[in-house]
């Protein structure tokens, strides 16, 4: 069962998309990430990339996210993912496309994010697509945080090449959440 864990929606729970197309990401792994996120998501403004239920951004949205953008491919996750902001009364601050999330970010966001999220799907290759689409970005600021879900082996040194640097990550028992920022160079 998947719910929203804090804020105005509070333990209402979400839909999933039917089948096997989306990994929801669990409940303790989505409260420690909003920890580790909790100064900085009153009033942001949170991109969901390959978005599945929207769980991501609606959790934002319920912990004062001011505005969500939902980003995904498959139809019947888009439809699930405006089902969940209607259900959760949080629709008039998201926006859903669909759309791909890696030129989401050239493309779909119209304002500087404060937080990008993406949980793609791991082992290939989404997540050097992202950065490398994040440095070309006008929505991406040398204030914007991304976070990127992948395989907990996943080695993320060429994050430098597209001028990015870590600022930490947070494993767990399979995966992992990447935190990254613009390098001071850039």
């Amino acid at each position: 069962m998947l719910r929203v864990i804090a804020g105005s929606a509070r333990s209402l729970q979400l839909k999933t998309p039917p089948g096997d197309g989306t990994r929801p990401t669990t409940d303790r792994i989505k409260e420690t990430l909003f920890n580790v996120l909790q100064t900085e998501v009153p009033d942001a403004v949170f991109v969901d990339l390959f978005a599945g239920s929207g769980a991501m951004g609606i959790e934002a949205l319920s912990r004062g996210a001011k505005k969500a953008y939902f980003f995904e491919s498959d139809k019947t996750a888009v439809d699930c993912i405006e089902e969940n902001l209607k259900h959760t009364k949080l629709f008039d601050r998201g926006v859903v496309f669909k759309q791909d999330a890696v030129g989401a970010l050239n493309y779909g966001v119209r304002e500087a994010a404060d937080i990008v999220f993406a949980d793609p799907p791991y082992g290939k290759g989404y997540d050097e697509m992202l950065l490398e689409a994040a440095s070309r970005s006008r929505a991406v600021t040398e204030d914007t945080i991304i976070v990127i879900e992948e395989e907990k082996k996943r080695d993320f040194s060429f994050a430098a090449g597209y001028g990015f640097d870590i600022i930490k990550e947070k494993v767990y028992k399979s995966n992992k959440h990447v935190f990254l920022k613009r390098s001071d160079s850039k």
